[in-house]
């Protein structure tokens, strides 16, 4: 609508505009996101931005070629508010897309540049705790124009309902995140790129003595442990014991020889799974997570 207009109308040839959107369909958000407006979310007690800003300066940054303590030195200063995607200025736009788990407690603030200008974690951290959705819309609009409102000020607040310590959900969310981040082969991963990394995991609990790996046979998985054991063996001789966090058969996403080593099942073994289809399914779409994904992967097959 936006670029027929344009092309209808001398005088508005060439408009566009950011786009931050929050889908909420039950316990389940959608985020699509174009320009650099922004999307934030609380989520027990720590602030992650769950959008990357597709902006001049902000591709300058992330190739190296400025830092962000140097940009108002820097001679591109004067293009702090140059997009490089925006709604409109073509027939057609390329979107970041996410959907992730909503938790009970989850808080997300979606802003214009007018106002993420003047956030930081501190800032953030003390008006979403403390306030309600309104008073924190009024409270974080009042602390832009205190700043100098060098732009336009647009704030909409959003909060799930429910106490975070009380959700099963939460505590399962947590400790994905925790144990994924903790692996080698995931520790460039911002904790957007966790979340969509957990779209393609599945969970699957093991009886004790069950086999999950075994030598000699195919496979295309990554095993996580998630809770409980498992015992590594080879040739029948038992090599040693796993436990929450370790994981094996990384080989089998990138390479279809056979097992090396068996795996059984210890007591409450439950295992979060990565298979090779949809490890590759992000390695071909979304080349800056495969890119830190596979650079992960050489360093962790060097070791």
């Amino acid at each position: 609508t936006i670029y027929k207009k344009a092309q209808k109308e001398q005088e508005k040839r060439g408009m566009g505009t950011t786009c931050t959107l929050l889908l909420v369909v039950g316990n389940r958000g959608f985020m699509a996101h174009v320009g650099d407006s922004r999307i934030y979310l609380y989520r027990q007690g720590k602030i992650h931005q769950m959008s990357d800003d597709h902006s001049l300066i902000n591709e300058l940054v992330k190739r190296g070629k400025l830092k962000m303590e140097e940009i108002d030195t820097s001679p591109y200063r004067d293009y702090k508010n140059a997009v490089t995607r925006a709604v409109g200025v073509y027939e057609s736009v390329e979107v970041d897309t996410l959907d992730f788990d909503l938790l009970p407690g989850d808080q997300f603030q979606l802003c214009s540049d007018g106002m993420h200008a003047y956030l930081n974690d501190k800032n953030m951290k003390q008006i979403l705790a403390r306030s309600d959705t309104k008073e924190a819309t009024e409270m974080f609009i009042d602390m832009a124009n205190r700043g100098g409102g060098h732009d336009n000020i647009t704030v909409v607040v959003v909060r799930v309902a429910g106490e975070e310590e009380e959700d099963i959900r939460s505590k399962e969310l947590s400790l994905k995140i925790n144990v994924l981040k903790g692996m080698p082969i995931f520790r460039y991963l911002s904790y957007r790129e966790l979340v969509r990394l957990m779209n393609i995991t599945q969970v699957r609990r093991y009886e004790e003595g069950e086999v999950i790996i075994e030598e000699g046979t195919d496979g295309e998985e990554l095993f996580i442990l998630l809770e409980g054991s498992a015992k590594l063996s080879k040739d029948d001789n038992f090599i040693t014991d796993l436990s929450q966090g370790d994981h094996f058969g990384e080989m089998a996403l990138v390479d279809s020889a056979p097992r090396s080593a068996s795996i059984t099942a210890g007591p409450d073994a439950r295992l979060m799974i990565i298979t090779r289809t949809d490890f590759y399914e992000i390695i071909r779409n979304e080349s800056k997570l495969s890119v830190k994904l596979l650079w992960s992967f050489v360093q962790v097959l060097t070791d």
